[in-house]
């Protein structure tokens, strides 16, 4: 069953969507891109007839309550959006008499799932050394089950629409699905589109294809930059990491960010490139700063010669140079990562480089996909996000699909 084949006439429809919005001190929502995103799915359920059950984590509360987390913050912009006004469960393992009231075209929304451990099912107050903890990790398992159980006793229908939790085995992303059947459980429109925009990217590839991997450390990307390996013309790597591989091929890095550890790692990276016939583009000069400051005096120098007491903070302009060269004429382009600290105005040229030749390269006929919260930040801060093919809404989850990992989430719907 999909969404669109569905009727939700006189059925009660339970959604997972993704409402962990950022909030401003006073608990206004300062940035609504995750609930527009959900609004489609939304909509749908209610223009067919039927009532709807919204539920969403925010933060990280740690299984306790948390009123800094709460739900309740964002129920008017909600309601908003959606023309209907929005009922409020305070509890949401609490919620049956709330979700049997419910009317069609009504909605109600849950309050914070990770209030519950349960949601992420993962043992509190007991780490993984201790010698309980094995039978505290099944206890927690059988009790994520009962959670999900309740949760799902509230309707008639899930769908997910939360891609951002799709790699997460959560009681609302994964275990939830176990108590429908495949004709009562469902994606949503806007994990429909995710999951397409990553089968464009790895497996209906229009070459060249080129990716940008960026960010502080390789460490984090590694399992990325390997499934990437054999999938790309162009690897362009990027941001912090740059200085790990000009220190492993013997540059002086200064005070630049540089992983010591993964030296051997970044060496290998290169023979594997040159052994797969990849070209593998890595920062030439970069813009050294001597604090990490927007205020910060700066000098342009080769990458692997940063002075003592200086950092490297931005790509340099040869760099953006061979950036925007292995981007133009691409057919396929993934960019994952800032190539500088783009938070401050003064170094946000290197970013900005590669943002403009995406824009271009997709203008000419390109798939683009960008994702990961400081890319889409990125694009946003510059104005481009409508200059590009897709913004993935999903960090961990895109990564992990990109490294070629079965998302939990999906699997749970799909089989």
């Amino acid at each position: 069953m999909t969404i669109d084949t569905c009727n939700f006439k006189g059925l009660k429809a339970i959604v997972r969507v993704d409402f962990n919005v950022p909030l401003d001190e006073n608990g206004h929502v300062t940035d609504d891109t995750r609930i527009r995103g959900a609004l489609p799915t939304l909509k749908k359920i209610l223009a067919d007839g039927g009532a709807l059950i919204i539920m969403s984590h925010m933060g990280k509360p740690k299984g306790k309550v948390n009123a800094k987390f709460s739900l309740s913050q964002i129920v008017e912009p909600v309601s908003a959006h959606l023309g209907v006004a929005v009922k409020f469960a305070p509890d949401c393992a609490k919620a049956a008499e709330a979700a049997a009231a419910l009317q069609p075209g009504e909605v109600l929304l849950l309050e914070n799932l990770r209030f519950y451990p349960e949601e992420e099912g993962k043992p509190v107050g007991i780490e993984k050394t201790d010698p309980a903890y094995e039978e505290a990790k099944k206890a927690m398992k059988a009790s994520q089950k009962e959670f999900a159980k309740t949760l799902a006793s509230y309707a008639d229908v899930y769908v997910n629409d939360a891609f951002g939790t799709a790699h997460r085995k959560h009681a609302s992303t994964a275990v939830i699905a176990d108590y429908f059947d495949a004709d009562h459980k469902m994606l949503g429109y806007l994990m429909e589109k995710e999951v397409q925009a990553v089968d464009n990217v790895l497996s209906n590839i229009k070459r060249p294809f080129t990716a940008i991997m960026g960010g502080s450390k390789v460490s984090t990307k590694i399992g990325i930059i390997e499934n990437l390996m054999d999938k790309v013309d162009n690897l362009i790597l990027c941001g912090g990491m740059t200085y790990t591989f000009a220190k492993a091929q013997g540059g002086h890095v200064g005070l630049s960010i540089c992983e010591d550890d993964k030296l051997d790692l970044a060496l290998d990276i290169i023979k594997k490139a040159k052994e797969k016939g990849v070209n593998l583009v890595l920062g030439v000069d970069c813009v050294a700063a001597d604090s990490f400051s927007n205020d910060a005096n700066t000098q342009v120098v080769p990458a692997g010669e940063i002075p003592e007491g200086w950092e490297g903070l931005d790509a340099g302009p040869k760099t953006r140079e061979l950036f925007a060269k292995a981007i133009e004429g691409a057919k396929t382009i993934l960019w994952n990562g800032p190539a500088g600290v783009f938070e401050f105005d003064n170094f946000t040229g290197g970013s900005r480089a590669i943002a403009e030749a995406i824009a271009k390269a997709t203008a000419d006929g390109a798939f683009s996909l960008i994702g990961g919260g400081d890319s889409v930040a990125c694009i946003n801060k510059f104005g481009m996000a409508d200059k590009v093919s897709y913004i993935s809404t999903g960090g961990g989850a895109l990564l992990e699909a990109i490294e070629g990992k079965v998302l939990p989430g999906i699997a749970a719907i799909k089989g």
